[in-house]
């Protein structure tokens, strides 16, 4: 079995895949929080074990990271105490895809591999937008022949209402849920309102214009991350939401590389 690892600012999310049939079996979300190695080790071997899986199943491992300090403390416990050496996403990897960047080292991880699995489960013939909502929200642009020309980065969600509340006194800090009305009438709803209408009518606004720039209009929208399926709520350019794509990504790029 194939244990997968995106380490993001905010979360780490983990599946594990039978690779015989090619199958999510599990999967968690976890607060990505600086750990020892044997603390980490410690964490995954009770999740795999909650899912009923024994350490010793697991016989493959990869991960992608935009947290260094969190890099080596994981593949330390992955071959700690699964015995199995943790392949590391890069752009030195063979992803299937062209990656079309003036500066390929400085596309985050987790961006090339929500293009790997945005190509391979969509195909190619018309170019694919993907949103992920995360601690920052991304914009990945694949052309209609597959490769990866670049994309936008905006602040998350639960940053802005961090900054926010981080920096302005008196505004409370609030749950990311929608307010009855976008006309709010308490402080706490004007917050929610701002923050999410204001990034699906941005979503919308930016799709719009990735699309002129690309010159169609036929271009299909996926969207991945944590908020993916309260924003497509709200949005009128999502098609489709996929919450683990990047979970496929890290299987299809560790079977392209082992």
């Amino acid at each position: 079995m194939l244990i997968v690892l995106d380490v993001g600012n905010s979360t780490t999310v983990i599946g594990i895949y039978d690779m015989i049939e090619t199958k999510l079996l599990h999967h968690w979300r976890i607060t990505s929080l600086r750990h020892t190695s044997d603390e980490i080790g410690l964490l995954l071997t009770s999740l795999v074990k909650s899912a009923d899986i024994s350490s010793q199943d697991i016989n493959a491992a990869i991960m992608s990271s935009v947290v260094p300090a969190l890099d080596s403390p994981i593949i330390d416990a992955v071959k700690d105490y699964f015995n199995v050496d943790c392949m590391k996403v890069s752009i030195e990897l063979d992803l299937g895809i062209e990656v079309k960047y003036s500066a390929p080292k400085e596309v985050g991880a987790d961006r090339l591999v929500n293009s790997v699995a945005a190509v391979s489960k969509y195909g190619i013939g018309k170019p694919v937008i993907v949103i992920d909502y995360g601690t920052a929200i991304t914009f990945d642009v694949i052309s209609k022949d597959g490769a990866y020309i670049g994309g936008v980065i905006c602040p998350g969600l639960m940053t802005s209402i961090e900054a926010l509340f981080g920096k302005t006194a008196k505004l409370p800090q609030v749950a990311l849920e929608a307010p009855s009305s976008v006309i709010a009438k308490s402080t706490i709803e004007a917050i929610q309102s701002g923050v999410l209408y204001g990034n699906a009518g941005m979503t919308d606004r930016i799709v719009s214009m990735i699309k002129d720039e690309l010159g169609t209009t036929d271009c299909r929208v996926i969207a991945t991350g944590g908020h993916s399926s309260l924003m497509s709520r709200y949005t009128e350019t999502i098609h489709e939401v996929s919450p683990w794509l990047t979970l496929e990504g890290l299987r299809i790029i560790y079977e392209r590389n082992a």
